[in-house]
């Protein structure tokens, strides 16, 4: 499949399913979140972990692949900037961020791997759950070019999935004994929001299935990002949720303890950010571009 064909299979997917709003209030898209109130906390904290490294305020953010700015935490991150720039390939994900985010925002319709940006221009970049879309031969190019269009002095931050994830072992571990919990106690198994795997790397034959499963995602690995990012600008990998959303339906559960259990989880990814983002599930990946002076020095 042609680069071209992916983008546009991906557009028309958020345009036609994953944008669209539900019965429960909610955009299809958040199926493949765990909104439930034992994960809560846990979940606003780990959203909050992006604007912690944000500069507080500025003229422009760009928000690239923004979706609607589904969640209120999304909203917080460029509450002090005078505008929010959310780029994306559907319209009505630019439709739906309008109503949420109205005269602060700016809507432009583009791709992130052909920014239509001069360079040096805004005080913070975030990318949320957008750079796995992108074909593997332009990923490096879609960090370079978030790159250029930020502001000497300031930082962006991306966050996406590992599909090599060395703490999966462990998840699977749980999720065992968890269900065998569950046959000895006759508990329900958790409903997941499809048969398929969220984080499936699979294109569906068909956008119009009455079951609909995900679009193109290509995710890589910490191993791979060092090997094609080192020396092209400075970054860290810290953590984002270190556990899967499958791990905290089957695992997190509130008659099992589950907010004091993510509680300790949250405690532990604090105090060792690197392991638990290049080794969970999900990185905070920051980069901060080099200011005028110190790049003079």
């Amino acid at each position: 499949m042609s680069q071209d064909s992916v983008k546009h299979e991906i557009g028309q997917f958020y345009d036609q399913v994953g944008w669209q709003l539900e019965q429960e209030g909610f955009y299809q898209n958040a199926r493949y979140e765990d909104l439930r109130p034992v994960s809560a906390e846990y979940i606003h904290n780990c959203h909050m972990r992006v604007k912690d490294h944000l500069a507080a305020a500025g003229d422009y953010l760009l928000d690239g692949g923004s979706g609607p700015v589904q969640y209120d935490e999304y909203l917080t991150y460029s509450e002090d900037y005078r505008y929010r720039v959310c780029m994306d390939l559907s319209l009505v994900a630019l439709q739906e961020a309008r109503k949420r985010l109205g005269e602060k925002g700016i809507y432009i319709n583009a791709d992130i791997a052909n920014l239509p940006f001069r360079s040096d221009v805004f005080d913070g970049i975030v990318s949320l759950h957008t750079i796995h879309h992108v074909p593997i031969e332009e990923k490096v190019g879609v960090y370079q070019g978030l790159y250029r269009c930020l502001k000497p002095g300031r930082t962006m931050v991306t966050v996406d999935g590992w599909a090599d994830v060395p703490l999966a072992g462990a998840m699977n571990f749980f999720m065992r004994v968890a269900n065998r919990l569950r046959r000895w106690t006759g508990k329900e198994a958790p409903k997941m929001p499809t048969d398929v795997p969220a984080d499936q790397n699979s294109t569906p034959s068909n956008a119009h299935a009455k079951t609909p499963v995900g679009t193109y995602v290509l995710k890589t690995s910490a191993k791979w990002f060092h090997s094609v990012m080192k020396g092209k600008f400075p970054y860290q990998i810290r953590v984002w949720r270190s556990v899967s959303v499958k791990f905290l339906r089957s695992v997190i559960q509130p008659e099992w303890g589950g907010r004091f259990w993510l509680k300790v989880l949250y405690r532990l990814e604090e105090w060792f950010p690197r392991y638990f983002g290049e080794n969970g599930q999900y990185p905070l990946i920051i980069i901060k571009k080099k200011s005028l002076s110190s790049s003079k020095e």
